[in-house]
């Protein structure tokens, strides 16, 4: 059909023992709803917990085909991303947060790039970033526009990665064959699995392009969110140990020995 793109959503919750979780989800799910071109399948990855499966069995989807898949282990956003992916049945897969939205016309966008550039890999969205009170903050992916930034303008390059690392991959649309050949996110790495990941691409020829249009809002630092963890919970980490994981990233990225390119609930 014209109006559905081979492409696979993923959408992790570890939670919904969260602030205005209801109102957040009920959000994230309406911006696939209202899209012109739909995907294929929408797959959830969530935890066991009881409350939250019997809120996503009594959810009224509308017309999307939803997979729903329990995540067994202690769940962490990076291991059910992987498994999400290994499960879709489709060539494209991007990631949706459930705090955060698609623009109306994002995969309209992605659509009409795949078909005018089908050697691209990966498409990047401009995000707008916003506070916990939607206010906007700024954005991100942009920076492949400025000039003398990226070897070639719009791509996104290894080179570009090494001495920048603002980059968002929540929203991204990129080819699930990607993940086959080079693997998933690295769930030891703290805060920067995503810039391991785009470097870990980059490094292997994958082609990044970000498309010129507003494509995903962000809500930046949540409270609960994994980074809003890392910076004010529990888990909270210094700025000499971001700087580590920034450096661990840039040491590791073009080893892949030391992951399968499959990631199940039993390696994750």
């Amino acid at each position: 059909m014209e109006n559905i793109l081979d492409l696979s959503i993923i959408l992790p919750i570890k939670t919904n023992l969260v602030k205005d979780f209801v109102e957040l989800f009920t959000k994230s799910i309406e911006s696939i709803q209202l899209q012109s071109i739909k995907p294929k399948e929408l797959i959830i990855v969530h935890s066991s917990e009881e409350k939250l499966i019997e809120f996503l069995e009594s959810f009224d989807f509308g017309d999307l085909n939803v997979k729903k898949i329990k995540f067994e282990s202690e769940p962490n956003f990076s291991s059910q991303v992987n498994l999400g992916i290994e499960s879709s049945s489709s060539k494209w897969v991007s990631i949706l947060e459930f705090d955060d939205e698609y623009a109306k016309i994002w995969f309209k966008n992605v659509k009409k790039y795949i078909e005018v550039y089908p050697e691209i890999d990966a498409f990047l969205p401009i995000v707008v970033d916003v506070d916990n009170k939607t206010v906007f903050a700024g954005f991100t992916n942009e920076a492949t526009f400025a000039a003398n930034f990226s070897q070639e303008m719009g791509y996104l390059t290894n080179e570009t990665l090494l001495n920048y690392q603002n980059f968002q991959t929540s929203g991204m649309v990129f080819k699930k064959s990607i993940i086959e050949d080079f693997g998933g996110f690295k769930a030891s790495f703290k805060l920067t699995f995503p810039y391991e990941f785009l470097l870990r691409m980059t490094y292997n020829s994958v082609k990044i392009m970000t498309i010129p249009k507003i494509g995903y809002k962000h809500m930046n630092l949540r409270e609960g969110s994994i980074f809003w963890e890392y910076k004010n919970g529990e888990n909270k980490v210094s700025d000499s140990e971001v700087q580590f994981w920034v450096s661990s990233a840039k040491k590791e990225y073009f080893f892949n020995t030391d992951r399968n390119i499959k990631y199940t609930q039993e390696n994750a």
